[in-house]
């Protein structure tokens, strides 16, 4: 689970795929099946605590399911399993091994590295806002967060784990076994594990930065640089037109001329469609500066070298977004774009003790 949007290799040996940001049909039916099948409760729930979700001015409401409602006790048990080394197979990494806080519930290696030191292929991004997201890793292979927690749990380079045996080391913890039955009225299980990871994800919200501030009325929120790199932003430029809304992305999958050719294929590794090769969900921008480096596959070191890359217009591929094109930027407004962007970082958000 240690990185949300899964990123390495294989999970069978026999290369039928690649499970870094998606899992083929047939196991995503058999992770469905598990993550939603209602075990029989053990004995009556206790009463649980709602939790009143503090949702952001200018943000929707994000839909929770019916069954994993926010209480306080469903997040107290996935905070403790989030940052619980138990559900990796040698009890070295968690959740929160990779999804760092402080650099907002992402981190900066250019590629995810598992138990054993096992490398991936691709790059963690942040979980901020992550309750908004209508499906989950690269390709979109998840459509909720209960499904997609279960997937790196599993994952031969990640965790390496399966979950029966990880919810058999959780219901020989008498606390683990108090804080289930209290929170899904059931001992430890497939169930439990997925939907309390998903609980405490939904609470990791983020919406206070200085550019928040400025669009609520602090004018003084944002400095004369940043200014004008919100007006090329949202105007010249158009970043907008993907980096949109409250959550800076509009959710879809886009080529943006990383590569003439695409060694991981993106989008397509999921549909089999060669017109969605170099496809990859659009990413939030928020908090975008603590989270070097950049693309899927951590290629860009550095804000800098973003801009590089989308002001030269990018590689030839046959996919490449008609958006992207030549931006001719003169180094001052590079220097004012990323100082915009630097604007997007939420000091409260990575310093919430909530979280920790």
């Amino acid at each position: 689970m240690s990185k949300i949007y899964s990123k390495f290799d294989k999970i069978y040996s026999n290369n039928i795929a690649k499970t870094v940001g998606f899992y083929p049909s047939f196991l995503l039916l058999f992770i469905l099946a598990i993550a939603f099948t209602a075990c029989r409760p053990d004995e009556a729930a206790q009463i649980q605590t709602p939790y009143s979700l503090q949702v952001p001015d200018g943000f929707t409401s994000p839909l929770i399911p019916d069954d994993n409602q926010l209480t306080f006790e469903r997040i107290e048990l996935g905070k403790k399993l989030f940052y619980d080394p138990v559900l990796s197979r040698d009890s070295t990494i968690s959740c929160a091994t990779c999804h760092l806080p402080s650099k907002a519930f992402a981190d900066n290696l250019p590629i995810s590295v598992g138990i054993q030191e096992r490398e991936g292929f691709r790059n963690v991004p942040s979980l901020a806002n992550v309750a908004w997201h209508p499906y989950f890793f690269r390709e979109g292979g998840s459509p909720s967060l209960e499904t997609q927690a279960l997937g790196p749990i599993v994952d031969e380079v990640e965790m390496d784990i399966t979950v029966a045996e990880a919810a058999a080391r959780l219901r020989n913890d008498e606390d683990y076994i108090k804080m289930s039955k209290i929170a899904y009225d059931r001992q430890p299980n497939a169930y439990v594990i997925s939907r309390s990871l998903a609980a405490f994800q939904r609470i990791l919200v983020s919406g206070n930065s200085p550019y928040d501030q400025y669009t609520r009325g602090n004018q003084n929120a944002l400095t004369t640089e940043q200014i004008r790199g919100k007006d090329l932003f949202f105007n010249q430029l158009q970043c907008a037109t993907c980096h949109t809304g409250f959550n800076f992305t509009n959710y879809n999958f886009e080529n943006t001329g990383l590569y003439e050719n695409y060694e991981d294929e993106g989008r397509a590794r999921l549909t089999a469609d060669p017109n969605d090769i170099g496809k990859f969900k659009i990413p939030s921008l928020r908090n975008v500066a603590l989270t070097p480096p950049y693309m899927h596959d951590g290629s860009l070191p550095s804000l800098e070298s973003v801009l590089e890359h989308y002001n030269s217009g990018g590689s030839t591929h046959a996919n490449k977004s008609l958006l992207i094109q030549a931006l001719n930027l003169t180094a001052q407004q590079q220097s004012d774009l990323i100082s915009f962007l630097e604007s997007l970082t939420d000091e409260t958000f990575i310093n919430n003790p909530e979280y920790q």
